[in-house]
């Protein structure tokens, strides 16, 4: 929903379908090895387990290798529709982390066993910022290479209140 309402809203020159698809494929990557964050493993690990998990379940489609490459070019980030499913897919994560924030659904105190807290960007952002959400969504606003839009929105994100429950 978050793809076609940029698409609408924005007016992208992309094939909004095969971003479409290309979201859903990830999406069924990350429902084998689930959605790990860069604190939990590298890129180029996740990538490797990533594409083994969507060939082992696109293997008995007719088209599974046709789909198969989608995973790829989202993973590259090499066309305008890649980025722009890899933006939505970040956006998404961004605007999760601050509901879970604001709901009191995360607490960054238990996850002591977290190496990345040791990392001293990550400690002094964290203090800047006060919450996990506010650490997330600066990290994502300086490393996901986003378009004015979606900068825009996150800022917008990170200097409000977003959830409905009180």
């Amino acid at each position: 929903m978050l793809a076609i309402a940029m698409w609408s809203e924005y007016g992208y020159d992309i094939d909004l379908m095969k971003v479409l698809a290309m979201l859903a494929v990830h999406e069924i990557e990350e429902t084998k090895i689930g959605d790990l964050t860069p604190f939990e493993i590298d890129k180029k690990t996740k990538n490797v387990i990533g594409h083994k998990a969507v060939e082992e379940i696109l293997a008995s489609l007719i088209r599974g290798a046709t789909i198969k490459e989608l995973i790829f070019e989202f993973d590259e980030r090499k066309t305008n529709e890649a980025k722009f499913a890899y933006y939505c897919d970040k956006l998404e994560a961004d605007l999760q982390c601050k509901l879970y924030d604001e709901e009191h659904c995360i607490n960054i105190k238990k996850h002591v066993s977290n190496e990345a807290k040791n990392d001293e960007y990550i400690k002094k952002t964290l203090q800047e910022e006060g919450n996990l959400s506010g650490l997330w969504l600066k990290l994502g606003q300086e490393r996901y290479g986003y378009d004015n839009n979606f900068k825009s929105i996150s800022s917008y994100v990170k200097n409000n209140r977003i959830s409905t429950k009180a």
